[in-house]
């Protein structure tokens, strides 16, 4: 699954074209790398949001192409 989508899908971020704009400008980085909205996202990745005063970091548990709302958070763990 594209990034972006992950991270619209896992409500991280709420919109796909700010998360889209977020990776153009470099914001999100995964397992370290700045990466771009159609990296290849996979479960184990440590996906850091660095949007906002102080970055946010996400473990991806699982994949999914739709999620319900209260199925979301179980995509992801927070790491920090």
């Amino acid at each position: 699954m594209r990034l972006d989508k992950f991270l619209k899908v896992s409500r991280i971020i709420k919109r796909r074209t700010v998360a889209n704009e977020a990776c153009d400008a470099g914001k999100i980085e995964v397992n370290g790398r700045v990466q771009r909205a159609s990296y290849d996202v996979k479960k184990g990745d440590v996906i850091t949001v660095n949007m906002g005063s102080s970055p946010s970091s996400y473990e991806v548990l699982e994949i999914s192409e739709h999620a319900l709302k209260e199925d979301a958070a179980k995509m992801y763990r927070q790491l920090g």
